[in-house]
């Protein structure tokens, strides 16, 4: 069974980390995913950098930049991963743009994924009939889940046609509005949240954008499997370091 399976078949809410690779230091990347394992997380999400991240917010750009910067690349990511199954044994999901991923050669980055241990894809900006003409069978032959987001917008028919090609669960973006510039939920997310939970969707949806807090994790989970918390943590690394992420799980879980 798929670890992401495993994992949302617990009887608790997920908490899922989103963080840049290559950020804050180019070599961070497996010491943040060991400490966030040792501090409760339930899934990590490994954002691979880059120039134009067209749905993040001021904070994931700037970690994007700086992760750039220091020299991260799709190749180094896979060198940096390549023994990553020997520690972590939560779920590892990569979370980028099909550009870059195209420029590496999608079945080659599948195929890489699949031998380091990566579960599952989020890429945002890859067309929902892309890729089932041309990538899901790709995707199924490594064993990769391809997560697909949803927000308000999202009309019911799209929905439900994301539910029939998913075999995870469903990003759930909490607002149309970019990463990071949310504070809390109001009445009108709290109604969006409890209408996708009355579709009864065969996946279960995880709640992104605007999570910060124990609040706000509670808010998000009260109709969701779970939530992701991303650019909070980010902040949290760089004012703070690699030293107090325990400290910040701590105040969500």
């Amino acid at each position: 069974m798929n670890p992401i399976h495993q994992k949302l078949q617990e009887n608790k809410k997920l908490l899922s980390i989103y963080f840049t690779a290559g950020f804050p230091n180019l070599n961070d990347t497996v010491p943040i995913l060991n400490r966030l394992q040792e501090n409760g997380a339930d899934m990590v999400e490994i954002g691979l950098p880059f120039s134009d991240p067209l749905a993040d917010g001021p904070t994931i750009q700037a970690s994007s930049a700086q992760a750039l910067a220091n020299g991260m690349t799709t190749k180094l990511l896979f060198e940096q991963l390549q023994s990553i199954r020997k520690t972590i044994h939560i779920p590892l999901l990569i979370m980028g743009y099909f550009n870059p991923i195209m420029q590496f050669g999608v079945e080659t980055f599948c195929q890489k994924c699949a031998e380091i241990g990566i579960d599952g894809l989020i890429i945002p900006d890859l067309p929902l009939d892309m890729y089932e003409k041309e990538y899901k069978a790709i995707f199924e032959h490594y064993g990769l889940k391809n997560v697909f987001l949803i927000t308000p917008q999202t009309s019911d028919e799209r929905i439900l046609a994301i539910d029939a090609l998913s075999d995870s669960f469903i990003y759930m973006v909490s607002s149309a509005s970019v990463t990071g510039s949310q504070e809390g939920f109001g009445e009108s997310q709290q109604d969006y949240f409890k209408r996708i939970a009355q579709m009864k969707l065969k996946n279960p949806q995880i709640v992104g954008f605007g999570v910060h807090d124990r609040k706000t994790f509670n808010q998000a989970t009260q109709y969701a499997k779970g939530a992701i918390i991303g650019s909070a943590f980010i902040k949290n690394l760089a004012e703070n370091g690699m030293e107090n992420i325990g400290g910040f799980l701590k105040k969500i879980i």
